[in-house]
């Protein structure tokens, strides 16, 4: 019993040394190599890029006070629409006291000043109709009086707009009344009633009270890689995808390229302005929204091509491996052609091979080998 125990074990070790052997065997032997084959064809090429960018008004107007004070009352909403000329907000003046006091002072003496006209004018007048002045001595003294209820009414009007930012004069053009000076969109509000405003001087650019665009004039406003600008011409057709309106396009006619690199990230970027052509559903475009920009850099139509992967890169040649032969006796010539225009996946073929020859492409991986 032994004695064969002893046997089955020594046959089993065997085996599994025979089986081992046999495996490492299999696993060193070559496999042969296969590989993808194809054969040019005429097709059209074009080289493209994507420009990421954001669409936005062509003109941003800020509607700014004339003069300061306080919000008092707000008209609009962002989003309202707009003619020039309407009334957006209204501004209570806070007079400056020492303009104040000027104005009132100018006030009391142009009373002054009348009171002592009225006065001259009846005593010239008693003389002259006794005829004992001239008519020249009278009229003067009549102009007298016209020039003093003129600056009284003067001095009234500035006491009123320095006070109330407004004189019953002027009350149509005041400017206590923020009024839009385009026609358009309200795109923000960044006031509320109670914010104190200034106007715009020497000193500082005023108190935004609105920002108002047209929304029926947008441009697409992106950067481009050094690397390509120089393929960019005025009037050049691009499309314009927008993400957030569920991949709604527009057409846009490429307007201006920027004379200036900016850097960005480390490296060179230029500036580019589109103009974008609005269709019906341009009403749902929001200004800054982002969107991206594809141009056309380059075109040729019914050329020969292959796909890049089969082009062998040597310095500045490139070549093919062209198939000759079949079964076991396949064999890869590699030939000289010579390359235009490449989109990236496939490849212009200007000379080197026709539609007749067929070329090696990649080696096809097969699971056994992934494994």
């Amino acid at each position: 019993m032994k004695k064969y125990s002893k046997l089955i074990i020594a046959a089993i070790v065997a085996l599994i040394f025979i089986g081992t052997f046999v495996f490492l065997w299999q696993k060193s032997q070559p496999k042969e190599i296969v590989y993808n084959e194809f054969t040019p064809q005429t097709d059209s090429i074009q080289k493209t890029t994507i420009i990421t960018g954001k669409i936005e008004p062509r003109n941003e107007v800020n509607i700014k006070p004339q003069i300061s004070g306080i919000i008092a009352e707000l008209l609009k909403e962002p989003g309202d629409y707009v003619n020039a000329g309407d009334v957006i907000a209204k501004v209570k003046v806070i007079p400056d006291m020492a303009q104040l006091s000027s104005a009132e002072m100018r006030v009391r003496l142009a009373e002054i000043n009348l009171k002592q006209a009225e006065t001259d004018f009846q005593r010239e007048e008693n003389l002259y109709n006794q005829k004992l002045v001239s008519a020249d001595e009278f009229d003067k003294t009549k102009m007298s009086l016209a020039q003093a209820k003129h600056e009284k009414i003067a001095a009234q009007d500035a006491l009123e707009v320095v006070r109330d930012g407004v004189s019953k004069s002027n009350a149509k053009a005041s400017s206590t009344l923020i009024r839009s000076t385009i026609s358009g969109v309200i795109l923000d509000i960044p006031v509320k009633v109670g914010n104190s405003v200034i106007l715009s001087n020497t000193f500082n650019d005023g108190t935004t009270i609105a920002t108002v665009a047209n929304m029926n004039d947008l441009i697409f406003r992106g950067n481009i890689d050094e690397t390509e600008v120089g393929q960019l011409i005025s009037g050049m057709n691009m499309k314009i995808t927008i993400g957030a309106l569920q991949d709604l396009k527009f057409d846009a006619a490429l307007e201006y390229i920027s004379p200036k690199a900016v850097e960005s990230n480390g490296t060179n970027q230029f500036e580019i302005k589109a103009a974008v052509k609005l269709s019906e559903n341009g009403k749902k475009i929001r200004s800054g929204y982002s969107a991206n920009a594809e141009i056309v850099l380059a075109r040729v139509d019914k050329v020969l091509c292959i796909p890049e992967s089969a082009i062998e890169f040597s310095g500045d040649s490139t070549f093919v491996y062209v198939v000759k032969g079949e079964g076991k006796n396949k064999t890869y010539n590699r030939t000289y052609v010579e390359t235009g225009l490449s989109d990236g996946v496939n490849i212009e073929i200007k000379k080197g091979i026709t539609t007749k020859d067929k070329v090696r492409g990649p080696e096809i991986i097969t699971d056994d080998k992934e494994k």
